[in-house]
């Protein structure tokens, strides 16, 4: 049995509460985290406050040559980090070997080069010079999600770091194999102790404590709307800064003049990748009239060869999905879509496996025709391997499906007609827009949505923004 314990001040801290870890592919227990609240966030933010004036004072070029050791250590152990995170998650270790694992990696060292980038603004003006000091903010909050648990954890902790905070960051309960073992490369490295700290448990404990205490001075959430919202609204009297990136219903929009040999596999993928447990995900499906028979015939033939099967099978596309509570809610989402007149055209039901996944959470890939706009698995986001399909007859009638959700995060556009491309995308409300593409990223560019998809932008100089606080100086001349 595992036992995951917080990480606090450079140690690993026990715990008198304990939550048991369960492995998704066979809903076995495999280990228990220690689950903790306000008394051990209260220790976490005050080893954060000793370390933070040493820290923020260290030169970035040793900053980022920590950043960079920890980034060294975790590549060298990318199989056994992959192999953790697909146990830990459901997803298959083919993908935690070339997607979660790398981006990490990817994550350390970029916010590792850029700390070492960062330039004052100066603006001359008669009499006098202004320039501009960006300062880290103190302590930040980092809390994480359970679908790509430490490429998301990275994403957040790298840049506040690099950027001269100190950190207590939350992984979720459900994923927290990866964050211990990422504690213990940073002591590897020399990370000073209390420059990181990680406290697991449950959200309405350990994560209100951190979003509650008064000294942390920043908040950088992804997860639900609805944890999104409580976050806001607590943060709000408290003047923290807030990066929420928080659900998405993402259409991917299928004009008529698109390549389709190119498009079908990448919709496919954007789709079904990760068992639709990504917030990027494309799950509604907006196709011209003229070739919407040929597009839904063709992504369903492919959604079919797709193999559900033990996450550590090396040929397995498609995991299990990552709690039971998930798995009862997807396929609850599958029935409601009956119920409302859709047509399943494939899957729709859990999939049953032998050995040692037969207690696992599987559902098989689901492909949906013939529901309204309105309907619930066209406006709530299911976040399981689950798409729906609608037709459209003009432009202007795309762009209004697209954005007649209550959500703004990503959207995809398949087009040959660059005008068009580009026309469509600026009318469409969301954060990101990827045509002839999905998820192609840069680590320079802002990163979030709108709506209800959240508030705030990570990556980049964003980033760098968020994560410090900017100060004029003005001098007489």
């Amino acid at each position: 049995m595992e036992q995951l314990c917080h990480f606090i001040d450079g140690h690993f801290v026990s715990s008198a509460e304990w939550i048991d870890v369960i492995e998704p592919a066979t809903g076995h227990v495999y280990g228990r985290v220690a689950s903790g609240g306000s008394e051990e966030v209260q220790e976490a933010v005050a080893a954060a406050l000793r370390a933070w004036p040493s820290w923020a004072q260290r030169p970035a070029a040793e900053r980022a040559a920590l950043l960079n050791c920890i980034a060294d250590r975790l590549e060298e152990r990318l199989e056994e980090f992959a192999t953790a995170e697909s146990r830990d998650q459901g997803k298959p270790v083919a993908l935690a070997r070339t997607l979660d694992i790398p981006r990490s990696i990817a994550n350390l060292r970029f916010f590792a080069a850029a700390a070492l980038h960062v330039a004052t603004e100066a603006h001359p003006s008669p009499g006098a010079l202004n320039y501009t000091l960006r300062e880290p903010l103190g302590v930040v909050g980092c809390i994480s999600p359970w679908n790509l648990p430490l490429y998301l954890f990275t994403w957040k902790i790298a840049p506040a770091l690099a950027f001269g905070n100190t950190v207590v960051a939350k992984p979720s309960e459900l994923t927290p194999l990866t964050a211990m073992m990422f504690a213990e490369l940073c002591n590897e490295c020399g990370l000073p102790p209390g420059v990181l700290n990680i406290i697991h448990g449950y959200g309405a404990r350990a994560g209100a404590a951190i979003v509650e205490h008064p000294q942390v001075r920043a908040i950088s959430f992804t997860g639900s709307t609805a944890t999104g919202e409580y976050i806001a609204r607590t943060a709000a009297p408290m003047f923290k800064k807030l990066s929420l990136e928080l659900g998405g219903k993402n259409p991917t929009i299928v004009f008529a003049d698109a390549d389709l040999d190119t498009a079908i596999p990448q919709i496919v993928r954007a789709g079904f990748l990760n068992q639709g447990e990504i917030c990027l995900c494309g799950s509604r499906i907006l196709v011209e009239r003229t070739i919407y028979s040929e597009v839904v015939e063709r992504c369903t033939r492919q959604v079919e060869t797709l193999v559900v099967g033990d996450p550590l099978d090396e040929r397995t596309e498609i995991g299990a999905l990552v709690s039971e509570a998930h798995y009862r809610k997807v396929l609850g989402a599958i029935e409601q879509a009956r119920r409302d007149g859709g047509r399943i055209l494939t899957g729709g039901k859990p999939a049953q496996l032998e050995g040692r996944c037969a207690r696992g959470w599987f559902v098989e890939p689901t492909v949906i025709a013939d529901l309204p706009p309105t309907c619930y698995a066209n406006q709530e986001e299911i976040f399981g391997p689950v798409v729906t399909f609608l037709p459209f007859e003009r432009e202007d009638e795309a762009i209004e499906l697209a954005n007649g959700v209550c959500y703004g995060l990503a959207a995809s556009i398949w087009t040959e007609n660059l005008r068009r491309a580009h026309r469509v995308a600026a009318q469409l409300a969301c954060g990101i827009v990827w045509v002839n593409c999905w998820m192609l990223r840069d680590l320079r560019t802002p990163f979030g949505g709108i709506k209800q998809s959240g508030s705030g932008r990570e990556g980049g100089w964003e980033a760098y923004r968020f994560f410090t606080e900017a100060k004029n100086v003005c001098i007489k001349l």
